[in-house]
């Protein structure tokens, strides 16, 4: 059955739009022009692959609010897309109005088909271009491909892989979902491709020149590589495709690429006045420099933020609201300086007893002393000091009817006794935004993907040599400590040990970059970590400063159905009703 794209569903008039009759932009005398007169020019062609850019949907500092990290303070505004999705009010076709970055489906379908369309007629295009160059245009077109099939399998599962440009006589009734792993194949090869093309400054190379700030890299292309691959080999993704022994592989080739080629971690020491420590100054500084001083991301896709209007305190000028709130949940997972978990565990189900190690040093009377440099670069907490060029200055109330205390009714009040520091430059404000921006992947994230799949298949010790260089996955995450200061992972731990302290590794130095949200749910834990949130309600009387634990309402978004995103049910409804096939994701 030969289906017709303009009726069959909106993600395949977006396939479809750029083959259909071969039109695309407009001449200067108002022509239409044809994609065989787009590649046979050379800046028509270079401005066609220009157009594959821009469909990865931009990691943002709300996507927070959707996981164990924080609780927003919108949650109180009726009608509010967090309200909806604590309280698991969503379906299929209302999804995409409250999830954090809509249903992005069609968009990412869109870019592959773009993708698609360049890399079919690049082969014939009578465009004057260098091999070289030509060589480069193509790697990046597979390296984007492979990104938006990447974005895809995260959030939806096994999905259809489409390799050439859809036409108005597609069939669709004869697509599938691929399995994940398949998709996963498609993407590794997408990225050997473009890897295959010459490291030059026309073609695909590890440097980034004159604007080109957001262009596909050698490095995105490894990345990319690392995060398909350990999710492929995550409990709720496997299919058998990938073990982690394939991950492990494939991890040590892309840290050990990127590593020889000059990106590490960053590690500037910062003026005081500034930030506190090399980790905290990482995140308020522009990764738009060509690799001069940021040399840590590889790509950052994600916007400069405005955090101090959108995820500020009530008493900073011209702020909207506070944002996402981080929980005390989120504050119990940093260690203290010395190693050792404060909290480990609960002893009720409500979290609110907690566990305390007595070889941590922790004082609950005094919660927030000695811990990890890295929560004092993320959260602000009560007692605080606002502004590092003022030390001597303000400092946070958070407690019951302090400036920044918690409020039950008002937006620009945090809602568990906290503020996100974290991408916070203390001195930005309205007439001085100088916030950072989210990174979709950095060198740190490769580290930990490598240190996962090689305690998996190996053990947390065992030395893993890649190219002469000799590496275990203890030794992958003390990497990263060592940057944020903090004590090497003990010798000799057993794997779940080490699973345990890793997986808290990952939660604090990855905390509000989007990769809570797809972690527990590739780990498939996300009934334990995100049915409920806690707080932490500070008073202050004349004994001094009281820490009271309490808890937010269940969540409804905690259940199996929320592991994936579902297909919109107009489209899903219209894919069965043309084709016989159920493509919605369980639970939806």
């Amino acid at each position: 059955m030969k289906l017709n794209i303009i009726w069959f569903c909106s993600l395949a008039v977006m396939l479809a739009a750029a083959a259909c009759n071969k039109k695309l932009d407009l001449d200067p005398d108002g022509r239409l022009t044809s994609l065989d007169q787009v590649f046979s020019d050379y800046n028509r062609t270079r401005g066609y692959l220009n157009s594959c850019y821009g469909y990865c949907p931009g990691p943002y500092m709300d996507r927070a609010s959707y996981t164990d990290e924080a609780e927003d303070a919108d949650d109180i505004t009726s009608g509010s897309k967090y309200s909806f999705w604590y309280a698991g009010s969503i379906s299929a076709a209302t999804y995409g109005g409250y999830s954090e970055d809509g249903q992005p489906w069609a968009p990412l379908f869109q870019g592959v088909e773009k993708c698609n369309t360049f890399l079919q007629y690049i082969k014939t295009a009578t465009a004057i271009v260098t091999d070289e160059e030509k060589a480069g245009w193509v790697a990046q077109a597979h390296a984007l491909r492979a990104l938006y099939y990447l974005q895809l399998i995260k959030r939806y599962g096994g999905v259809p892989i489409f390799k050439t440009p859809l036409g108005i006589s597609h069939d669709f009734s004869k697509d599938s979902k691929a399995k994940f792993g398949d998709v996963v194949t498609f993407i590794l090869s997408d990225c050997d491709s473009a890897l295959s093309a010459p490291d030059t400054r026309l073609g695909f190379h590890w440097a980034i020149y004159d604007n080109q700030f957001g262009i596909m890299s050698r490095a995105v292309a490894y990345a990319i590589k690392s995060e398909a691959v350990t999710y492929a080999a995550s409990p709720l993704w496997t299919d058998g495709t990938f073990s982690w022994a394939d991950a492990t592989k494939i991890n040590a080739d892309a840290l050990y690429q990127c590593l020889t080629n000059d990106y590490h971690l960053f590690n500037v020491t910062p003026d005081p006045s500034t930030a506190q420590n090399p980790y905290a100054l990482y995140f308020i500084t522009s990764s738009n420099d060509q690799r001069a001083v940021d040399k840590e991301t590889i790509y950052q896709a994600g916007a400069q933020m405005q955090v101090w209007k959108y995820a500020g305190m009530p008493t900073t000028p011209d702020m909207i609201k506070a944002g996402p709130c981080p929980t005390q949940d989120i504050v119990d997972a940093y260690e203290m300086a010395n190693g050792e978990a404060p909290i480990t565990g609960y002893s009720d189900n409500a979290h609110l007893q907690p566990i305390i190690n007595p070889l941590s040093g922790y004082d609950p009377a005094n919660p927030y002393a000695g811990r990890d440099p890295r929560f004092y670069a993320s959260i602000y907490y009560n007692g605080a000091v606002r502004y590092l060029n003022n030390p001597g200055g303000q400092t946070v109330d958070a407690s019951v009817g302090g400036a920044e205390g918690i409020s039950d009714n008002d937006r620009t009040h945090t809602r568990t006794g906290y503020y996100q520091r974290k991408f916070n430059n203390s001195q930005s404000g309205t007439n001085n935004n100088a916030d950072g921006a989210v990174r979709l992947f950095r060198l740190a994230e490769i580290y930990l993907n490598f240190a996962e799949s090689a305690y998996q298949s190996d053990g947390p010790d065992a030395p893993i040599t890649v190219n002469g260089a000799t590496m275990s996955a203890r030794d992958a995450v003390n990497a990263v400590r060592e940057r944020a200061g903090m004590p090497d992972f003990p010798i000799g731990m057993s794997a779940a040990d080490f699973e345990t302290k890793y997986r808290n590794e990952r939660r604090v130095e990855l905390a509000f970059e989007e990769h809570r949200f797809f972690d527990v749910r590739r780990w498939k834990i996300l009934g334990q970590t995100d049915k409920f949130v806690t707080g932490m309600n500070i008073t202050q009387n004349n004994t001094g400063t009281t820490y009271s634990r309490f808890q937010f309402p269940v969540r409804g978004s905690s259940t199996d159905k929320f592991l994936m995103y579902p297909i919109d049910q107009g489209e899903a409804a219209k894919i069965m009703q043309l084709s016989g096939k159920n493509w919605q994701n369980p639970g939806w």
